[in-house]
């Protein structure tokens, strides 16, 4: 009882958004950003080993395992009570809900097949477009303003990732066709992670657990229509089982710390993490096993990183002016809220700069 309710504990407090703003408000995103990076690195080298090794050429039906073992994971750490419980019902709409199990289903299962068609370079083409996307919508849905150093410091970022990505410019016309219709669920798939886990005070788990289901349901509605038929035939031998099943593991971790990243931080700064992912691939290749991707994508590589350097410290500038402006209200805020304590009333007194 003590292990599962220090177990309990543990995943509540790193996967509340307002939990991680409130207690060491620099370390839990690190760490969620780490722990994204660390396993977004090793699913794409797993889902290599999927796609080329074994061949298995079936990106929805292998986004649908993903989704599958995470909800029966989930299901097990429920059984064990271990599986931080939700917010009241009736803060959230079932809507909202439903309609982000929906854009979860589009945004992943359409990521994967673009990678099926396509080449990594005009893949990381498409993800670029990502950022404004992020940008412009949560302009006009939350009336959030990005500064112009921010706006100056992701300019270079992309300019960086387009160089470094030019010479990889392989793709299908309907790899074309799906990257493009993945750029607006891949955007508000972010948008609506990263607000109602910041704004409604739902962990990444238990958002997770009610979303799932509504995924799975929709990634077996798009199999017909994206995926090549013969999955039944493939070779489930043992080899095959296992990698798979790895490859499984690795989707729940990557959707769970891709929960924690987007709760910790906001859907701009989760791009750039994996922008960043790309750069440092590169750049490691380059360094570590002597490959030669050229002088322009290292250069561009470069470039992406010295303008994420940029964006990371206006971030952290931006989020000291608000930690200073927070303390100095403070102390007149509290003869207040003492007041409103006696009267019966509930004040919050978090008024916090947003930022993006």
């Amino acid at each position: 009882e003590e292990l599962r309710a220090s177990l309990f504990s543990k995943l509540w407090s790193f996967g509340s958004a307002k939990r991680q703003q409130q207690q060491q408000p620099l370390l839990r995103p690190t760490v969620a950003l780490t722990f994204n990076f660390l396993v977004s690195v090793s699913i794409i080298l797993m889902n290599k080993l999927v796609l080329g090794t074994i061949r298995f050429n079936y990106p929805i039906f292998l986004t649908f395992i993903h989704y599958v073992c995470s909800w029966f994971l989930m299901a097990l750490l429920k059984a064990l009570s271990i599986l931080p419980a939700s917010p009241p019902s009736k803060s959230t709409k079932f809507s909202s809900l439903l309609a982000l199990g929906i854009v979860m289903s589009f945004s992943t299962g359409l990521a994967n097949v673009s990678l099926k068609y396509n080449s990594v370079g005009f893949y990381q083409m498409a993800k670029i477009a990502v950022t404004p996307t992020i940008v412009l919508a949560e302009f006009i849905l939350f009336r959030k303003r990005v500064t112009f150093q921010k706006v100056l410091a992701l300019t270079v970022v992309s300019i960086g990732v387009a160089i470094a990505s030019v010479t990889d410019l392989q793709f299908h016309f309907f790899g074309a066709c799906i990257a493009v219709a993945w750029i607006i669920p891949s955007a508000i798939n972010k948008i609506m992670w990263s607000n109602l886990q910041q704004q409604e005070n739902w962990t990444a788990l238990a958002l997770m657990w009610k979303t799932t289901p509504i995924t799975v349901f929709f990634l077996v509605m798009l199999m017909p229509s994206l995926d090549p038929p013969g999955v039944l035939s493939f070779d489930w031998s043992f080899y095959n089982s296992a990698i798979i099943g790895s490859s499984a593991i690795l989707g729940f971790l990557l959707q769970w710390s891709g929960a924690l990243a987007l709760g910790a931080t906001s859907a701009t700064t989760h791009v750039v993490l994996g922008q960043f992912k790309t750069c440092v691939i590169l750049l490691g290749g380059f360094l570590l096993f002597d490959s030669n991707p050229g002088i322009t994508s290292i250069c561009g590589a470069v470039t992406a990183l010295v303008g994420m350097s940029f964006y990371t410290y206006f971030n952290l500038l931006s989020q000291q002016q608000s930690n200073k402006s927070s303390s100095r209200q403070a102390p007149f805020s509290l003869p207040k809220s003492k007041l409103s304590k006696e009267n019966g009333d509930s004040h919050d007194g978090n008024c916090g700069e947003e930022c993006v």
